[in-house]
């Protein structure tokens, strides 16, 4: 694995995040159009954990409050679940995206002060803490900022103005492992 940050010239150039926005924009449009509801990726997970419990404990999923609001009317397959096929989508249109920009490569994206073992941590633990953040704040952070700022809801604003200060915050004490 490298840690390089070279652009080899066969390489597609990065679009323009402007258009990205604005395309990002139109998909939260779909969504509320099509199905109703807003973007999110946090429920999609939480429901491939509820119907792995309740395929290895169904007693226990149905009756535990928290497992049974994930598998509705006795769903037994997380594929039931529209957002898990908007997680799978993600995945394979960023696949598509990068293998047709040739930008497909394996890299842990560092600085030269860390090494990969403490990166892939650092990384580990920053996810761990990301989802738990979006349990307690009721969604995760795509769901909350697109979704939930789209729709003008205060907590929504509060949550991603505390990201990106906490972020802002953290940045100065990581730093130095991207120097």
């Amino acid at each position: 694995m490298s840690s390089s940050t070279e652009i080899s010239p066969a390489e597609q150039p990065h679009m323009n995040p402007y258009w990205a926005g604005f395309g990002l924009g139109l998909v939260l449009l779909a969504s509320f159009v099509i199905m109703g509801r807003g973007l999110g990726a946090s429920g999609a997970f939480t429901t491939a954990v509820a119907t792995t419990v309740h395929a290895i404990a169904p007693a226990h999923a149905e009756g535990n409050a928290f497992y049974a609001e994930y598998l509705g009317d006795g769903a037994t397959s997380p594929l039931k679940d529209w957002l898990v096929f908007e997680v799978l989508g993600v995945f394979l249109g960023g696949f598509l995206s990068g293998a047709l920009a040739n930008r497909l490569k394996f890299t842990i994206e560092k600085g030269p002060r860390i090494t990969n073992p403490r990166r892939l941590l650092l990384a580990a633990i920053g996810g761990a803490l990301m989802g738990i953040g979006a349990k307690l704040a009721l969604g995760c952070t795509s769901g909350q900022a697109l979704t939930g700022g789209a729709l003008l809801n205060l907590g929504s604003w509060a949550f991603m103005m505390c990201v990106f200060g906490g972020a802002y915050g953290l940045a100065w004490f990581l730093r130095r492992a991207w120097l």
